[in-house]
């Protein structure tokens, strides 16, 4: 185990007494530490209730026979940002949480790791620190905010606001009207409840295959996301047993089926800020001029806010990110037999899809 060089031996006595002075017991310190990257914070809606998942993911590891160690990540919350200096902020954000993650864990020498991000630049930050460690790893989200619900019972979400703020200027709506879309626009903790990027990365973490199903899709406040951070946290045991790494699963073709479901899905264009970020810390190169081609031969299956009016929840209730990959394989439009953080292939994983 990596965890060796901390806790092992009359040479690293020192790091073990500190590790005493933290409560671990000889039992917890002679299993696998997992790092637990949490972003918890109480800033951002998104991750408002990352600490429930993560004391759900420690769940599931310590289950599975691991020592969870939590230690946190930032992240900014782009619609705060938004329309004063702190959006110079946010897209170096990325860098930084990659940078930081990469320094606790080798600073720590952990012997796995389970990332709980949720929000723009916060979830291909740690993805780009995952490719670049390549120590086991897997993902688990917060998941998307539910969708608002106006007075008239109109659905809404974050993007509204932006035309309610115009709408208001053009003197098609009243104050209180501004007031209701203020008030209902965003009504739990959660990713904002369209396509955006945070909702786009989380489900293209799913597609590559670093997430298990329900990833990019389960709302946050259902218990369903707590049950999901559980068995991430189970699984990171198996994928350490196996010795399954970031970059056995984020391969060139990875790549390809990630940038085919972004078509699918009517990602957010972020998404060609981060893909080819992400890669570059996997070792492969993106070619923008080939995600024109599979953007052309790939349908658009889904029209989410702020491109329509469906929400992510409605996704989950189509069947979630797994559904769309399933209608893609019917065109062969993806590569089925690459290995992903379950241990088995997208074809494995498919097969049960309806």
């Amino acid at each position: 185990m990596r965890s060796e060089q901390i806790k092992t031996g009359v040479e690293r006595t020192p790091n073990r007494s500190l590790l005493y002075a933290l409560g671990y017991t000889d039992e917890e310190l002679s299993r696998p530490l997992i790092g637990v990257v949490s972003s918890y914070n109480e800033i951002v809606p998104g991750h408002m209730g990352l600490d429930k998942i993560a004391e759900a993911v420690k769940a599931g590891i310590r289950a599975a026979g691991g020592t969870p160690v939590m230690f946190p990540a930032i992240a900014v919350c782009d619609g705060i940002a938004m329309g004063h200096v702190g959006m110079k902020y946010s897209l170096v954000s990325r860098d930084l949480i990659a940078d930081s993650t990469e320094a606790m864990v080798m600073a720590h020498q952990f012997d796995g790791l389970v990332m709980i991000p949720n929000c723009d630049k916060n979830v291909p930050g740690l993805l780009m620190a995952a490719a670049r460690l390549n120590i086991p790893t897997i993902f688990c989200s917060g998941g998307p905010m539910l969708a608002g619900r106006l007075k008239d019972g109109r659905r809404t979400c974050l993007s509204h606001m932006f035309e309610a703020v115009g709408a208001y200027h053009a003197g098609k709506l009243d104050e209180a009207g501004v007031a209701d879309y203020t008030e209902n626009a965003c009504p739990t903790c959660g990713s904002c409840s369209g396509m955006y990027t945070a909702n786009s990365m989380n489900c293209l973490t799913e597609a590559i295959g670093m997430a298990l199903p329900g990833n990019g899709t389960i709302p946050a406040p259902l218990s369903a996301r707590r049950r999901l951070a559980k068995q991430a946290g189970m699984q990171i045991m198996e994928l350490i047993r196996r010795d399954i790494r970031p970059r056995d699963i984020m391969t060139p073709a990875a790549f390809h089926n990630a940038e085919t479901v972004d078509m699918a899905l009517g990602c957010s264009t972020n998404t060609m800020l981060h893909l080819p970020a992400i890669a570059h810390e996997a070792g492969v190169t993106i070619d923008l001029d080939e995600a024109n081609a599979i953007s052309a031969r790939t349908p658009n299956l889904c029209h989410l806010a702020p491109a329509g009016d469906t929400f992510m929840e409605d996704l989950e209730r189509a069947g979630g990110v797994y559904a769309v990959m399933k209608e893609l394989t019917k065109k062969d439009l993806l590569d089925t037999s690459l290995l992903t953080c379950t241990g088995k292939t997208v074809a494995e994983n498919l097969a049960p899809v309806q």
